[in-house]
């Protein structure tokens, strides 16, 4: 305990006009918070001040990072702004390290008013990359819209801001430790935690680990590599994976958290994780998986590398849950996807008589489903899948999910892939991201594409590509009704659903941190002929990404050649 007490400083600051959060909180510029003076104190205090004053007093909150630069400056505002502001008691992961999903598990087991989480998910990070401060609520899971607008009105009008600028916490000694405050009756209390522990025990509850450690270390021994990408992962994938689970120390690359994360791109997809495919390429391995900076997106690869999409990974997973002790145990209450993500797994839910909810881009919309009951398994098309055993997307819950169904089925992770698309079809699929777009002109882009495609003569429109003749069923902008709460999230992507169930899919997305805006333009082909699921993604989906082209006229409108990055 501190003997003298710690002042608490009120300081005069004006307010910011582009602190809106977007779909994942708080996404800029790493030299936008390093350099602007006050910008992270101002976002800071709109977020605690956007918490009920009642609700706040004495309450418990977690913080963690992926890592970053500029993480351990944040970690210790955030610790002097939340000890001014009335928080009762932070739990920080050792030296600040805290994947997002621990977060959630976190925030769920010690019943906390809720977290704040330091990354920018899979965006580069050090002095030149990005930064990003996310809040997740009681729940564990992501703030929901009333809450980020909350936020961003405190963020308006903002015109001083509470600090504790003497106090200082050693990140690196586990164990709690109090500090005595002006002008407050009980001792405000910091403590760091093992970054791991708590979200391992977890996991021993969920999965067979028995079951696992004998498909990585027994004689048909499964031979794993896994990397990190120098994110936050490395300490979980070591301690878990490898300590835990017994596969070889060797078998994790990358595993030690970086602030720049070695100067790469830390995005599980192909084009970034191409050494984890390189190494897949040659047949030593029989599983691959990669994970973002902040742990809750994911890649899997199969021996030879074979590559499966985050859309097929979902299906496959969902079509096999019973194999996983949580599930078979429990039972399956529904399935949840984003609306952009493939229906591959709607087939699935269909063929076990499960109900599917179609939801925005957003993890915040899983999370009624599942504080309702009406959920337990759900995902998106980037790379995130999760359950309702915590409230956020999990990227190595999803590894063990994946290495349980292949210690249950004795397959590979090709063979079972196979295996699921001769039972239910194939879902072709890719994703093709726009970015740094002039904001007007996505904007105008999407307002009148939105006129062409709901125009009523739309829906009698025949496209016709080469042998391959597209007719509409279906256009409109996707809108949702929360059937929890009854809340109406409008203008949320724009969909043209074709007869033999082909999609082509337009939106804008809200997790950018540069300049610009980004437009994404999916495209989705069913195929049900088992003779036809060895065809390249590209080609099939061709005639479908000509017809997006030619109707949004996108590359004239937003001087961009070609899309930066295709998954």
């Amino acid at each position: 305990m501190e003997t003298n007490p710690i002042p608490i400083l009120t300081i005069q600051t004006t307010p910011f006009d582009d602190q809106r959060p977007g779909t994942n909180g708080l996404r800029k510029k790493t030299a936008v918070f390093e350099s602007k003076k006050n910008y992270l104190q101002n976002y800071i205090q709109s977020l605690l001040s956007s918490i009920d004053l009642r609700d706040r007093q004495g309450c418990t909150m977690v913080v963690g990072s992926d890592g970053r630069y500029f993480s351990r400056a944040a970690t210790e505002v955030i610790v002097q702004m939340t000890a001014a502001n009335g928080i009762g008691r932070l739990v920080i992961g050792h030296n600040g390290i805290l994947s997002t999903p621990a977060v959630s598990c976190i925030i769920r087991k010690i019943k906390a008013i809720g977290g704040i989480i330091l990354t920018a998910s899979h965006s580069p990070g050090g002095p030149g990359g990005d930064f990003g401060i996310k809040f997740n609520v009681a729940n564990g899971g992501p703030s929901p819209d009333t809450v980020m607008e909350r936020i961003h009105q405190v963020s308006r009008t903002l015109e001083e801001y509470a600090i504790c600028p003497d106090l200082h916490i050693d990140l690196s000694r586990l164990g709690r430790h109090d500090f005595d405050l002006e002008n407050k009756f009980k001792p405000f209390r910091v403590e760091i935690v093992d970054s791991v522990e708590i979200y391992l025990n977890m996991l021993r509850g969920i999965f067979d680990f028995g079951a696992i450690k004998c498909l990585l270390t027994g004689p048909k021994q499964l031979k794993i590599r896994i990397d990190a990408m120098n994110g936050v992962m490395g300490p979980y994938v070591r301690r878990i994976l490898c300590d835990e689970l017994g596969a070889p120390a060797n078998s994790a690359v990358n595993c030690v958290p970086l602030e720049d994360f070695g100067g790469q791109h830390p995005n599980p997809n192909p084009a970034f994780a191409a050494p984890l495919v390189d190494s897949m390429k040659g047949g030593e391995f029989g599983f691959g998986a990669a994970f973002d900076a902040d742990g809750d997106r994911y890649m899997i690869t199969g021996e030879n590398g074979f590559f499966v999409s985050p859309s097929d990974s979902l299906a496959v997973m969902a079509a096999n849950l019973s194999c996983i002790p949580y599930f078979s145990q429990r039972g399956i209450r529904g399935f949840a996807r984003s609306m952009p993500t493939s229906t591959a797994i709607d087939r699935v839910a269909k063929a076990m008589k499960v109900v599917l909810y179609e939801t925005p881009t957003g993890w915040r919309f899983f999370g009624n489903l599942m504080d309702s009951g009406r959920c337990s398994f759900c995902g998106e098309e980037s790379f995130g899948t999760g359950s309702d055993h915590i409230r956020d997307k999990d990227g190595l819950w999803s590894v063990l999910v994946w290495l349980s169904i292949m210690a249950v089925r004795k397959q590979g992770v090709e063979e079972i892939v196979r295996d699921h698309w001769a039972k239910m079809g194939r879902n072709y699929f890719c994703r093709f991201d726009y970015e740094g777009v002039d904001g007007r002109a996505a904007y105008y882009l999407m307002r009148d594409l939105e006129a062409v495609i709901t125009d009523k003569a739309f829906t009698t429109q025949k496209f016709s590509v080469g042998n391959n003749i597209y007719s509409v069923e279906k256009a409109d902008n996707f809108e949702y009704i929360d059937p929890v709460d009854g809340s109406v999230s409008r203008k949320q992507g724009l969909r043209i659903i074709f007869t033999d169930s082909s999609r082509i899919i337009f939106r804008l997305s809200g997790s950018g941190a540069g300049t610009g805006a980004t437009v994404r333009i999916y495209a989705e082909s069913y195929e049900r002929d088992p003779e036809r699921h060895n065809r390249e993604t590209q080609v099939v989906l061709g005639p479908l990404i000509a017809i997006a082209l030619k109707i949004s006229n996108i590359h004239e409108r937003t001087e961009h050649r070609g899309p930066n990055l295709i998954t």
